[in-house]
């Protein structure tokens, strides 16, 4: 039995593609290590989403070179010369076959070398799988997209969108939720760009299919383009009224700046996102807010990031995920007249202070009380890792043990509070046993 050890970057997408490329190996007989030095085979699976990651991929498969490599993921598609050059003797399997991942590993293993690029239309459902959390399943739901941002790489490497069959989706779920899952990540590049290849923004529908599903899970949506989300607001607002629904809303802004935006080609302003956010919150007063931003685009001035900290002020996000502008090779943001590195360094280290500032405030409202979780995960020692109907982090520390409470809904108090997670205990009844609920996903 040989040895093969998977090393991934990324992405929730890369993070399922990675599982899927680990069971389709343990299916076809091969050993998955977690020790490269061990391993008869290396598969890199491979994320070019920011300027300093595509850095590290191309460090990592220098430092790989000499082993048998598989480089995989999203830079075969784009930077296959580069590989090569940087490891001539390794195979390359594009993020578009990832199906094909046992026969590549067997024929390195022969002392062959694999080339496979090119787009396809490959669905990444009902594979065998070998998950890094029990508790979560990961569903694509697409790959590409519809926009053209200027500085994405990413549309280059997927391509336009292609909407896996919603009958496919479901049945993907279904085998994830049979085999224990209690939450579902509804994952690709914009997911409420959904069905939009076929004619229609289709994600509506397809939650209200997942809805009648039985079992007792959560859902949570990822990244929603506000351009992509405003046709179906009031539908997905209806959606989220779901109790499977996870209050959690991924909206990425990129600039508070309108003129940054239409630089950008992002096809919305800040009212749109504003409107959005507003609506949102009226309905779901404590829904978690994540956004993005881009620190330092092209022709950004201080006026315009001025405006951005604005944006930050008045929306509250509790996640934001903050890049740092890079010119990717291949992107029109690319032949922009570039800022210098030193300004934008300044610019995402005042945003990061204040979005911190910021988090920590919304966090401490929570300090003294009580909440509905589900236990997804075990922490350090005896701690234990949850999610409020919000997505919200929480941290449970119990002095005892509280023995196998994994997938399990408990009411826990709270009691401190960092930028990033709450901290908790799990509320006992005068019997001193953990007060468990019946399940109730509940902001």
């Amino acid at each position: 039995m040989f040895n093969v050890y998977i090393e991934t970057y990324g992405c929730s997408a890369n993070q399922s593609n990675a599982e899927i490329i680990k069971g389709i190996l343990a299916s076809r007989g091969f050993n998955i290590v977690n020790n490269g030095k061990i391993a008869d085979v290396v598969v890199l699976n491979t994320c070019i989403v920011k300027g300093p990651t595509l850095k590290k991929m191309e460090a990592r498969i220098k430092a790989l070179s000499a082993r048998k490599l598989v480089v995989a993921g999203c830079m075969p598609e784009v930077y296959a010369d580069r590989i090569k050059k940087l490891a001539p003797k390794a195979s390359i399997v594009s993020v578009h076959h990832i199906r094909e991942i046992a026969r590549v590993v067997k024929e390195v293993l022969d002392g062959k070398q694999v080339f496979l690029v090119g787009k396809t239309k490959e669905i990444k459902l009902n594979l065998p799988r070998m998950p890094r959390q029990k508790l979560v399943g990961i569903t694509q739901i697409a790959h590409g997209c519809i926009h053209s941002c200027a500085y994405c790489i990413v549309k280059l490497v997927k391509g336009p969108l292609f909407s896996y069959p919603r009958d496919v989706i479901l049945k993907d779920i279904k085998n994830m939720l049979r085999q224990g899952c209690k939450e579902i990540w509804l994952t690709s590049q914009d997911n409420a760009c959904y069905g939009c290849d076929r004619g229609k923004h289709e994600l509506p529908l397809l939650l209200k299919e997942i809805f009648k599903i039985k079992g007792k899970f959560f859902i949570r949506i990822g990244m929603m383009h506000p351009l992509s989300l405003m046709p179906i607001l009031d539908e997905m607002l209806e959606c989220y009224g779901n109790e499977k629904m996870f209050k959690f809303l991924h909206l990425p802004v990129q600039s508070g700046s309108d003129r940054i935006l239409k630089m950008m080609g992002r096809g919305y302003n800040v009212k749109d996102f504003l409107f959005i956010v507003k609506k949102f919150r009226d309905a779901f007063p404590e829904m978690v807010l994540s956004t993005d931003v881009i620190v330092g685009f092209p022709g950004e001035s201080d006026e315009d990031f001025r405006k951005t900290l604005g944006l930050v002020k008045k929306t509250r996000p509790d996640i934001i995920n903050i890049s740092k502008f890079w010119p990717m090779p291949g992107t029109k943001a690319a032949r922009m007249k570039q800022l210098g590195a030193e300004k934008i360094k300044k610019r995402a280290i005042e945003l990061m202070r204040l979005h911190e500032k910021i988090a920590l405030e919304q966090n401490r409202r929570w300090i003294g009380k009580k909440a509905s979780v589900l236990i997804d995960d075990k922490g350090f020692g005896n701690s234990w890792i949850a999610r409020m109907g919000n997505y919200k982090l929480v941290i449970i520390k119990n002095k005892e043990g509280p023995g196998n409470f994994l997938g399990k809904s408990f009411e826990v108090e709270i009691k401190e509070a960092t930028s990033h997670y709450l901290i908790g205990t799990l509320v006992a009844t005068n019997n001193k046993r953990y007060k468990e609920h019946s399940w109730k996903n509940s902001s």
